[in-house]
């Protein structure tokens, strides 16, 4: 069965929010810090990730991205503080296998 990611990603002082989807967030997440994709993310070193959902359809993981990606900033910090209400950077890439 296929997984699917629905993830947020910010910078060291919590000010910049990018929300993705992946079907693999490791490797995802290997992109952005290593800088391999140019783009939002790169330009404002987006590389903690803060939050992420799970899910085996790629549809359903699409269409939540779209949603989250228009809430209101304040929504997407209480949705990232109900689960990591410290920001904590939940993915560290010194004990990944990548």
């Amino acid at each position: 069965m296929k997984h699917y990611y629905v993830y947020i990603i910010t910078n060291k002082y919590n000010t910049t929010f990018y929300i993705g989807v992946t079907n693999n967030l490791e490797r995802r997440l290997l992109e952005h810090k290593n800088k391999i994709i140019k783009g939002f993310s790169n330009k404002y070193k987006l590389v903690k990730l803060v939050y992420f959902e799970e899910t085996n359809n790629i549809n359903e993981a699409i269409k939540r991205e779209k949603q989250l990606k228009n809430w209101h900033r304040e929504w997407k910090i209480n949705l990232i503080k109900s689960s990591n209400p410290d920001f904590n950077n939940l993915w560290d890439p010194e004990t990944s296998s990548g």
